[in-house]
């Protein structure tokens, strides 16, 4: 009895030192911190207070911000609130919609397709989209991806549509029996739904649906965990809600739509952590060959000679004496932008969800901030 009791007494002790010492590694594993930042203290809080300054002379709730430096994330995070009538704030973690930075993603998916020989880019794109009819003028995936394709833009209160479409196909029924606004080739007018037309494009080249090609060939080989289609009854974690101006400025819940009718133009959602992968995936050759994604950065030309600020799938400007490729996105719940500065090999991702929100001036001071 005295033996048992004792040995009792051992195991209860000994099992309370394992207990002790598995506290003690537990406490010296590394945790991964959204917040760390491989950039300098000062730096970074000069960042956070020209964000703030940002978001209080635009009243906006709630921004989660991702800064890129030499294709390294070195630093991102959350300030206000993802949703006001809850409490919750704002994260780096945070989905919002993505709206036309969506663009970028279904040009390089063509892009992709377009190296590996099945689809030619100048080819008609009834070739792979039947379901477009045939026009006056011939529309190839280049001119889309180009905005040079003739293709109207939204009409009227389009944007606003809360019907819920199956398929990218069904989806070209609100514009495809429309004419052309213009010869292909000799105007750049900006269409959402070109780009809608161009995700049909890429279904009948790779002979798969959109969505399952986008996530096989981007968001996995680029690591984006959490990008996803913007679906309106689906359960998503960390979804951000959306506010506009209402009259006298006050801030209101936006408007309702469904955005199923332009998945390849802009409807995803995602991270601001995702879209710096993605950019980084690009300039590493991960999604694209170097020389393809010149292409795609590059300003495209009318017929007549004339450079637009447009490439493929991406805006182009200058600042500095240096190249800037970039895209913005404007949709109901939020403004977004995806800002980059090739030759430094740098990229801010901003998103925040007001609408109609001027994200643009703080994305260049925050590069200046960074290169200083």
């Amino acid at each position: 009895m005295l033996y048992n009791s004792i040995m009792r007494n051992h195991i209860r002790l000994a099992s309370l030192l394992l207990l002790l010492i598995s506290f003690s590694t537990a406490a010296q594993v590394p945790v991964t911190d959204p917040n760390s930042s491989s950039l300098p203290p000062a730096k970074v809080r000069r960042i956070e207070e020209a964000i703030k300054s940002a978001m209080e002379r635009g009243t906006i709730p709630g921004m989660s911000v991702a800064v890129v430096v030499d294709d390294h994330l070195q630093w991102m995070n959350g300030f206000g609130m993802a949703d006001l009538e809850n409490s919750v704030p704002a994260r780096p973690a945070t989905v919002y919609r993505l709206a036309s930075i969506s663009k970028t993603i279904t040009a390089t998916a063509a892009m992709q397709l377009a190296e590996r020989g099945i689809l030619d880019l100048d080819a008609p794109v009834q070739n792979y989209c039947p379901a477009f009819p045939q026009k006056q003028w011939t529309v190839t995936a280049r001119l889309l991806l180009g905005h040079l394709a003739g293709i109207r833009h939204y009409r009227g209160d389009e944007t606003d549509s809360t019907r819920h479409y199956s398929s990218v196909a069904e989806g070209l029924d609100i514009f495809k029996n429309d004419p052309l606004l213009a010869m292909p080739g000799t105007q750049y007018i900006y269409s959402s739904y070109g780009f809608n037309l161009l995700g049909c494009v890429v279904e009948g080249a790779s002979g798969r649906k959109f969505t399952d090609y986008i996530r096989d060939n981007i968001f996995v080989p680029a690591h984006m965990e959490h990008i996803q289609v913007d679906d309106i009854f689906a359960i998503i974690q960390n979804r951000a809600q959306g506010y506009e101006r209402g009259p006298g400025g006050k801030l209101r819940n936006s408007g309702l739509v469904d955005t199923s009718y332009k998945i390849p133009s802009g409807g995803l959602c995602s991270t601001v952590e995702d879209l710096a992968r993605f950019t980084i995936a690009l300039r590493e050759g991960v999604l694209l060959k170097p020389q393809t994604l010149t292409q795609m950065w590059t300003k495209q030309k009318t017929t007549a000679g004339n450079e637009i600020p447009y490439g493929l799938g991406w805006e182009i400007g200058e600042r500095n004496g240096m190249k800037t490729v970039y895209h913005g996105g404007a949709q109901q719940r939020v403004s977004t932008l995806l800002y980059t500065i090739p030759q430094k090999k740098f990229t801010v991702v901003i998103m925040s969800n007001l609408e109609d929100a001027r994200i643009s001036p703080l994305a260049t001071q925050i590069a200046d901030i960074v290169f200083e």
